[in-house]
Order: structure tokens, then sequence, then C-alpha cells
């Protein structure tokens, strides 16, 4: 039988602690090792319990949660995964946690988000999670990494060609490495990261800063321009669709597709759909399935696909499923999906038939 994941629970508020040992203590994959009150106590239990991984909330007593990533990813780099409450500031300070080397966030229960649904989901994402090279990962999130700014404002007229891309674990560092190194003539671009409701913005304006190109949270109607990224919104699925000559992004509701909403899936089919031999598919790091068969609607409908190979990939599930269904032309490092872009963008890369 394989071994259990050891998981740590930390976080000040006792209610929380309980509500998550029961979750998780119905994933047969998990033991819940332990939980602590605040970073002090947790990190005399990972030296005694040493767990797999870590889930840590934001704002307790005594050090915050983001102090505490950043000296055990100094010291002591473990998988950890965020557990945090969905206020504005939590949420600039969550996109901060994943810079650091989380490895995701996920929202406390609240409203229609029950205790049952995040259990589940926390539970899957411990599991991947402690698969995860953090050493890897420690280096890709180093601060001290070249980076880009903001050098001018997007070019305003219409473009033929898309960019969509999807990630999901991994993604938020994944998608800052691609996006900084494109410059402002890019085509315009439609992605999908699996974030929840609220995160969307701050991780978007984070990019903004960093990035040549423009990046915003996408709203309904808005035009794909040259140089200007759109993220689609958390809780709300994002679609390719054309208003005349432009195309442009519809947002909106309804059910969860792949699992997820935002889906990666609803925005490729809609790409294919719309786009066709126009556009440029791009699935990364993430676990699970979404995406898959949209990239292969794509590469079918004569679109140029690209899957992030497993080396680079914080979590090879949502690339794996997509090379396995033939929907991938190219297999590549992150570090080399810029130059695809780039040759796509410029006419030296196109699609051959599937």
């Amino acid at each position: 039988m394989p071994r259990k994941v050891r998981v740590l629970i930390v976080d000040d508020s006792s209610i929380v602690r309980q509500a998550l040992r029961s979750g998780l203590a119905k994933n047969p994959a998990l033991e819940v090792v332990g939980t602590a009150p605040d970073p002090y106590v947790a990190r005399d239990k990972i030296v005694n319990l040493r767990p797999d991984v870590l889930t840590l909330d934001i704002e307790m007593p005594r050090m915050d949660g983001l102090t505490f990533l950043r000296k055990l990813m100094r010291f002591h780099p473990m998988p950890i995964i965020i557990v945090s409450s969905l206020t504005p500031k939590g949420c600039d300070t969550a996109i901060a946690c994943l810079e650091a080397g989380a490895v995701d966030v996920v929202p406390k229960p609240g409203e229609a988000y029950t205790i049952g649904d995040m259990a589940a989901h926390l539970g899957e994402l411990i599991i991947a999670a402690a698969k995860v090279d953090v050493g890897t990962k420690k280096q890709a999130s180093d601060p001290s990494a070249p980076t880009r700014k903001r050098c001018g404002k997007a070019m305003i007229e219409t473009t033929h060609k898309v960019i969509a891309m999807g990630s999901s674990t991994g993604g938020t560092e994944a998608l800052r490495q691609v996006l900084i190194e494109l410059p402002k003539q890019v085509p315009g671009i439609v992605m999908t990261q699996h974030m929840p409701k609220g995160f969307t913005t701050s991780f978007a304006g984070r990019l903004n800063d960093l990035c040549e190109i423009e990046v915003r949270e996408a709203a309904d109607g808005d035009a794909v321009l040259p140089g200007l990224a759109l993220l689609a919104p958390g809780d709300q699925h994002m679609k390719l669709s054309r208003d005349g000559a432009r195309y442009i992004v519809k947002i909106g509701g309804g059910p969860p597709v792949c699992r997820h909403r935002p889906s990666v899936e609803v925005l490729f089919e809609s790409t294919a759909e719309y786009a066709g031999r126009n556009a440029m598919g791009i699935i990364m790091t993430g676990m699970g399935y979404d995406g898959a068969e949209g990239l292969l609607s794509m590469r079918n409908a004569g679109a140029m696909t690209v899957a992030q190979d497993e080396a680079s990939c914080v979590v090879f599930g949502m690339p794996r499923e997509a090379i396995e269904r033939d929907g991938a032309i190219i297999v590549s490092p992150l570090s080399e999906i810029p130059d695809h872009i780039n040759a796509f963008a410029s006419g030296k890369l196109k699609a051959k038939a599937a």
C-alpha cells in the first residue's frame, strides 16, 4: 500500500483547524499528522512530525503566513498550500505567497463554497503538491530573477491572430515567466488560470507591473488586441468570440467544466471555433485534465498547439493529458514557449494537419 501523504495544518482558528482535519481525514491517501495555531508552534512540529505538505493561513498572530513561508523556503523548503480568506488585502498577499514559492492558494469556505467542497479540492492539491520538487520551484520563484517592466502602451488595432493559454497549479509563475519575455507587438492573448474569485484582479495587476505588454482581468466584450493579455476572472468562464472583424471575449457563469470555472476547456473550444488556424493554443502546468480535449479541438481546427514539458512543470497533469490525446504539436520547456509565440506571430511557425 502506498505511503499516505503527511499533512500539517497551520491556522490560528481552532474551528478551521478542526474542520480541515475532519475534511481531509476522509481522503484515504492523506494523514493529518498535526495542527498548529501559529508559525512558532508549526516550526517545532515540522521538525518533530516531518510532514510532506503544509497548509498555511496568512493572517496569524506572532508571525504572518507570508513571512513564515519565506523563512521556510529559505531554510527548510517544502510544499506549501495557502488557505486564505478572500479579502482584497488577502488577495494581494496570497499572490506574494505564490511568488515566494507556495504551490497553490485555496479559499476558505464561505457562501456557496462549503467545507466539503474545499476539503475535497484541497486534498487533491495536497497529493499533487507532495510530488513537487520545491528546490526547482524555489529557484524559479527567486525574487532576484531578472524581470522586465512595462515600457509602453499596447497597440490599439485589431489582430488576426490569437494566443490562448491555459494553466492551473504552478501556472502563476509559469505565466509570469512567459509574459515578461513577450514584446508589445505580440498578438492578443487570452488566458485562463485556475484562481478563486478576487485573486485574478490582483494577479493581473501584478503581471501588468512586470510586463512590457498590458495585462488585465477581462471584462465582457473586451477586444483582443496586439500587446494585450486578458485574464479570465475568477469564478467566470471566458470564451473567445467575434464582433465583425474583431476578436472579443465573452464572460459569463454556467456550471463548472472539467470541474473548473473558469475552465481552460471553455476557452480552447471557443478559440477553435472562432479563430481556427489563426490561433495558437498553449497548455501549461496544472493538475487534472482541463483543456486537454480543447487543445485537440484547436489542433483539429488548424491551430498551432504547444504543451509544456514534464521537466519544467510543477504538476504535469494537464499537459500530459493533452499530449496523450495527441493535442500538442510541440512539447516544449517553459523557457522556450516565448520563442514559439514569437515565431508563430511572425509566421515562421505554422501548424500542419493533425
